[in-house]
């Protein structure tokens, strides 16, 4: 009878926003993973420690912030060999996720990797922030941009096709719109396709789009449009949590949370400074 190592600890669930995504957080003090395959596509990264891992033949270790992919259905087996820990998350994506995630990066076709071990630590770091994202039912936008750019990245650089995806177009008068959108509509709870139809983009167009015209992912300058809208509601009376809901933060510590972040203060110094809008420090439109 095997011996179960109760230092492990492992964590499974289903992304309930991707249909077809499931997660895994694991923390093994001693683990043997028999040869075996799945039917998705696996894309892990090391945290902490490492482990050996053969395919295709091959006996290869995966340290920290190397990503390890696995086509659908191609068997592999790991251990830990000479680690004392292995801390790794990893993603599985289905027949139905793999189809959506290629559709949102505008990939012609499936993808394919010819290799499981990537020594790309910045590809790793995008992929750990996707895995912490997911389980963050507060930023929905974030979460959704972090998985579409990662995986955008992970085809474009490693796939077998990455020719197919097509850049995004340099247009200003589109980057406009959506940024039009997003003052508008800045108290709803706005997504990549839902700012991103109207223009014919892909998300992955959109994140490049934005990122080459205003140096921000959509993320980052809806966030900016959401601080300056608070803080103009707040310098006119509305309290500090209505303020946060009404210009589409999930609850007041989230408003909290990003005005520090980026103005150095937070909502009730900004109140006791004797606030008046806009606040400086962003030239974001708003």
């Amino acid at each position: 009878m095997a011996r179960v190592d109760t230092r492990n600890r492992t964590r499974f669930w289903q992304d309930p926003a991707v249909p077809g995504l499931s997660l895994l957080h694991a923390d093994f003090a001693g683990h043997d993973y028999a040869p075996h395959s799945h039917d998705a596509l696996v894309v892990a990264v090391t945290e902490v420690g490492g482990a050996e891992f053969t395919s295709r033949g091959a006996t290869q270790e995966a340290l920290v912030r190397h990503v390890l992919v696995f086509n659908p259905d191609e068997p592999h087996s790991g251990r830990m060999a000479r680690s004392r820990r292995w801390r790794y998350r990893s993603l599985y994506l289905d027949e139905r996720a793999i189809a959506g995630v290629a559709a949102r990066v505008g990939l012609a076709g499936t993808p394919y990797f010819t290799t499981n071990l990537l020594s790309d630590p910045g590809l790793a770091d995008r992929f750990l922030a996707v895995h912490r994202a997911r389980d963050d039912a507060g930023d929905g936008l974030r979460a959704d941009e972090l998985l579409v750019a990662a995986f955008g990245l992970l085809i474009g650089r490693h796939g077998g096709r990455r020719s197919t995806i097509p850049p995004a177009p340099r247009d200003a008068a589109a980057l406009a719109r959506a940024i039009a959108t997003m003052r508008d509509r800045h108290a709803e709870p706005l997504t990549l396709d839902g700012i991103c139809g109207p223009l014919g983009f892909t998300p992955f167009q959109l994140i490049g789009l934005f990122k080459r015209g205003t140096g921000l992912t959509p993320h980052a300058y809806l966030t900016q449009v959401r601080l300056r809208a608070a803080a103009r509601r707040m310098a006119e009376g509305m309290a500090i949590a209505e303020a946060a809901l009404a210009s589409g933060f999930y609850d007041q510590s989230a408003l909290t949370r990003h005005f520090k972040r980026s103005y150095g203060i937070t909502p009730l110094q900004y109140l006791r400074g004797g606030a008046r809008p806009p606040v400086p420090g962003t030239k974001v439109q708003s």
